[in-house]
């Protein structure tokens, strides 16, 4: 087995984290977890080695000059990044890498990994509802941040609809978490390009769709919520 590095990029919400959990939990002699940084606080039962390395921002800013970061964005106001320590790690171990970044990340670990060093898949729920949903359950956010979140993921969306076969080898829809992690497992076995043997057109459809869906979810929330003030 030569060991990839398997890239999860979604909106949040959208189900990579867990995603990557399973792959690591169901076979771990075969995949490893890269974990990431960021400067945003631990949620409840989040540990520091664990869920995240959670660094403060002069920290994390020091490192990145450093060079120590594979990729890095800031994304609802807090900074995220892959050290590159965590990768090679578990490269060296003979193990899969699996990483859980967002999209900006996922463009430059490509760049840093070419095809068929890397495997990159790009993470959506069956509809923006569903998304808002995973969102709103997490309770760690207030609606106009809810609404933020929203925004964001619309724009990663429709950036993702743009790197097809550039950055992305293919479009996992979560519905149902036992088959999304098969289908990712299938993919990383064979090399990942599944985007050269399907239909693209079908595929960017899937997302424009999700974009304009997601974009009247939106407008209706912000309606709902200036209703309430």
């Amino acid at each position: 087995m030569t060991p990839r590095v398997v890239v999860l990029a979604a909106p949040s919400g959208g189900g990579k984290t867990t995603i990557a959990r399973e792959l690591r939990t169901r076979l771990p002699e075969i995949f490893g977890y890269s974990v990431s940084a960021t400067t945003r606080k631990a949620r409840p039962g989040e540990r520091d080695g664990e869920a995240y390395h959670f660094l403060t921002r002069d920290e994390f800013e020091r490192r990145r000059e450093a060079g120590e970061f594979l990729e890095s964005t800031e994304y609802a106001g807090e900074l995220y990044g892959t050290l590159r320590s965590e990768v090679e790690r578990v490269l060296h171990s003979g193990k899969h890498v699996v990483l859980d970044v967002e999209v900006r990340g996922a463009r430059q670990v490509r760049k840093a990994y070419p095809r068929p060093a890397s495997v990159v898949l790009f993470v959506i729920p069956p509809s923006p509802r569903v998304l808002i949903e995973r969102l709103r359950k997490r309770r760690t956010e207030s609606e106009a941040e809810l609404s933020q979140r929203i925004d964001i993921a619309t724009r990663e969306v429709e950036t993702a609809r743009r790197e097809l076969g550039d950055v992305y080898d293919h479009v996992l829809v979560n519905d149902d978490l036992d088959l999304a992690v098969r289908e990712v497992i299938d993919l990383v076995q064979g090399g990942g390009r599944d985007v050269a043997q399907r239909a693209p057109r079908d595929v960017a459809s899937l997302l424009s769709d999700f974009v304009r869906q997601l974009r009247s979810e939106a407008a209706q929330l912000k309606q709902s919520t200036g209703r309430s003030r």
